[in-house]
């Protein structure tokens, strides 16, 4: 292997691994000795890598904008693209007009012949019967979700009911026909799904159930999947 290989092999192991990587194991990574790591590491730093750490310690990689472009291949170039346009048909607004931004970065990143293939890709993403849109602010929710504070909003069911629900919000999931909200719903007290289209009046709360939102969020997924295995089961019985 090259020395410019290797030093673009380093650059993808620290993008790759979680952080920090010991010199170890991006030894092991490369099929060479912590020493030769430790003079790579400095060659990427004096090259403009902002690489945090030190011998004993390990490596993080800060990704810069004086970094070179990242390396994909074609595959996970036509992966990129199609995930970004399918998030442009079926997000939220903000995230629609951030996929697009999202896409115009990387194609100004990219080199030559595969910024042409981003502007020329293949695989296309559209639905011809879109879910409801939100009547919320989605991006409100996501930040709520992410700082971990319970949002309160009117619920209407399917039946026409309406209720005003305090919820810890989980998850946000996009599917076929609706997009939902995964939460624990204090009313009920218990993990309950609801449309976006169905909610109004949101409004974020000052209480927080940090930490506790992954552990909720596999919960739920868990009695989801046994649900699922459960109507299996009965449908080959």
């Amino acid at each position: 292997m090259s020395r410019t290989a290797r030093l673009f092999q380093l650059m993808q192991s620290l993008r790759s691994g979680p952080s920090p990587r010991t010199s170890e194991q991006l030894a092991q990574d490369l099929g060479v000795s912590a020493r030769t790591i430790h003079r790579d590491i400095d060659a990427l730093r004096g090259l403009g890598a902002v690489i945090d750490g030190e011998a004993g310690f390990g490596f993080t990689l800060i990704e810069d904008a004086t970094l070179p472009p990242l390396g994909f291949t074609d595959d996970e170039l036509e992966a990129l693209v199609l995930g970004l346009r399918e998030v442009q048909v079926i997000g939220d607004p903000a995230l629609s007009d951030a996929a697009s931004a999202a896409l115009r970065k990387l194609q100004g990143r990219l080199p030559q012949r595969q910024s042409h293939r981003l502007s020329h890709a293949v695989l296309a993403a559209t639905r011809f019967n879109r879910p409801p849109a939100p009547t919320i602010d989605v991006a409100i929710l996501r930040q709520a979700t992410w700082d971990e504070r319970a949002v309160e909003f009117s619920y209407t069911d399917a039946k026409g009911d309406a209720t005003r629900r305090r919820v810890n919000p989980l998850s946000i999931v996009y599917m076929d026909r609706s997009n939902v909200l995964l939460g624990w719903c204090h009313l009920r007290r218990d993990f309950r799904v609801f449309r976006l289209d169905r909610m109004q009046d949101m409004s974020v709360t000052d209480q927080s159930f940090r930490p506790n939102r992954v552990p909720m969020l596999r919960e739920v997924l868990a009695q989801i999947r046994a649900k699922r295995d459960a109507q299996e089961r009965d449908e080959d019985a």
